[in-house]
């Protein structure tokens, strides 16, 4: 409609607008380096948070006496919305990379804890029994049935919490960023230049899609065993 004139250009740019802004920014390399520096402050932040909360809900899922002491204060914590600890996260970092690192990481933390927890705890007591009579030690009871066993909520976690990343994402990006699709974004609507929003939108939307994708792909690979996931 805004190619025909129906809605003005300020407020929803012409397609092919949004197409010629990508192609200017692409032929100047603004493009492609602020994808690249989004692209590794999100996956530095999954790959730090994730770490942390499936490191976490292991040890809660197995320890009962680690849930009790560390269980409530995550859960506090996890209602706290993200823009709240913005003002402390600058107190604490700065506005440099490190803040929003520390914000993708908390964002994607707790799914990945929660999912991964939750299927830990869920692991059928029997096939631990049965391990245990097959001469299973520690270590092979949590490779060859625990981890297995939760393997299916821990991918629904990651699956989560890679969209999250992206939100999150957008988000930290606000914080007197001077590159990335978030600064892309935030410094063209100082200049009025919707195609410009509209096409860091849009990117954030494709790098969602692109999450969801992996997430199925690993959830394909890692379950094979699982007969919900058996191609017919």
């Amino acid at each position: 409609m805004s190619a025909i004139g129906f809605i003005p250009t300020r407020i929803l740019p012409a397609p092919l607008a949004v197409v010629s802004a990508a192609i200017k920014l692409a032929q100047t390399g603004e493009l492609f380096r602020n994808i690249g520096i989004s692209s590794l402050r999100a996956i530095s932040g999954f790959l730090l948070g994730g770490s942390i909360g499936f490191g976490l809900g292991l040890l809660n899922g197995i320890s009962p006496i680690a849930e009790k002491l560390l269980d409530t204060s995550l859960q506090m914590l996890r209602n706290i919305p993200n823009l709240a600890l913005i003002p402390l996260v600058i107190l604490w970092f700065g506005i440099g990379d490190e803040a929003r690192l520390f914000l993708v990481s908390l964002g994607v933390m707790f799914p990945i804890y929660l999912n991964t927890f939750h299927g830990i705890r869920s692991v059928d007591h029997g096939l631990i029994e049965m391990g245990k009579i097959y001469g299973l030690n520690t270590w092979g009871l949590f490779w060859r049935i625990i981890l297995p066993g939760a393997m299916s909520s821990i991918l629904v976690g990651v699956r989560f919490s890679l969209g999250i990343m992206w939100l999150t994402l957008i988000v930290a990006e606000t914080i007197a960023a001077d590159s990335g699709i978030g600064y892309m974004a935030t410094n063209a609507r100082e200049f009025m230049q919707t195609d410009i929003v509209v096409l860091s939108i849009l990117i954030y939307a494709l790098f969602g899609k692109l999450a969801d994708i992996v997430a199925k792909a690993l959830e394909n690979y890692w379950l094979q065993w699982n007969p919900s996931y058996l191609k017919g």
